[in-house]
């Protein structure tokens, strides 16, 4: 990776860490910043740059905090900062219109945002199957949206990603969309 790498990873991390102190998953006691850090991890487990990995640590810094974009710029640079917004919701649309922005963003994005992307619905799903192991069926009261619609998601993700892009990692999230569809409800 080398030290520029190193550098930009350790930057993303400290950003990460300020962005999302204090926050938890959904799930409960856990600390919000173990997900991009898990995200992070599962990429460069798959050989990624360290501008992917970089991204994957702040994926979230612009969506649920209010660290300015302007200083994710200047601090981690343009390549990963269009790789943070091509997998940034907009939070002010429903959940539907939401979701399907994103997908369609996702779509026009870059394979590292892709990559990015699909590492941090994984590592949401393998949460919730987790989750759904500790607490059964009420872990569907965590979401606005119940399973169903969880499932659909996931699916439509996973159609958009198997068309047009190839990647080993893609195997690992259909199996983890078929343990998703295994849970009671």
């Amino acid at each position: 990776m080398g030290k520029s790498g190193d550098k930009l990873i350790d930057r993303a991390l400290q950003i990460a860490l300020r962005a999302h102190a204090g926050q938890l998953r959904k799930a409960g006691d856990i600390p919000y910043v173990e997900h991009p850090v898990m995200v992070a991890l599962k990429l460069a487990k798959y050989g990624f740059g360290s501008e992917v990995i970089a991204a994957a640590l702040v994926h979230d810094v612009l969506e649920d905090t209010d660290f300015p974009e302007s200083d994710l710029r200047m601090q981690l640079g343009d390549e990963v900062l269009a790789i943070v917004l091509a997998v940034t919701e907009d939070k002010t649309l429903p959940w539907e219109e939401r979701m399907r922005g994103y997908i369609e963003q996702v779509r026009l994005g870059s394979v590292e945002a892709k990559a990015v992307s699909l590492a941090d619905k994984i590592h949401n799903t393998e949460s919730l199957i987790r989750a759904h192991h500790d607490i059964g069926a009420d872990v569907w009261k965590l979401f606005s949206r119940g399973k169903a619609r969880r499932v659909r998601f996931n699916e439509e993700m996973l159609a958009m990603l198997t068309d047009t892009w190839q990647h080993p990692i893609l195997a690992e999230y259909a199996a983890l969309i078929e343990q998703l569809r295994a849970l009671a409800e």
